[in-house]
């Protein structure tokens, strides 16, 4: 599975990647995270509030640290309609 943050390098982009990585891990989902800190690809997905969160090319939530419950979720979700 491709996962996607989306933001410039700043401590919510990077606890956005930690909560991910851990959430992949308590699912036991085998997860890619890409890391994407290039403002002109945030557009590509209509995200203008950063951290975002793309999950299989479909942005899942931007401008806020989610739970890691909801991240969970998301993953479970995208792997269900693999």
């Amino acid at each position: 599975m491709h996962v996607k943050v989306l933001g410039p390098g700043c401590a919510r982009c990077k606890r956005l990647e930690e909560l991910t990585r851990e959430a992949a891990q308590e699912t036991g989902i085998p997860v890619e995270i890409e890391h994407v800190t290039d403002p002109t690809r945030f557009i590509d997905y209509s995200v203008i509030t950063t951290p975002g969160l793309v999950v299989e090319e479909q942005v899942k939530m931007s401008g806020r640290l989610p739970r890691r419950e909801e991240i969970v979720a998301w993953l479970k979700e995208a792997a269900g309609s693999q």
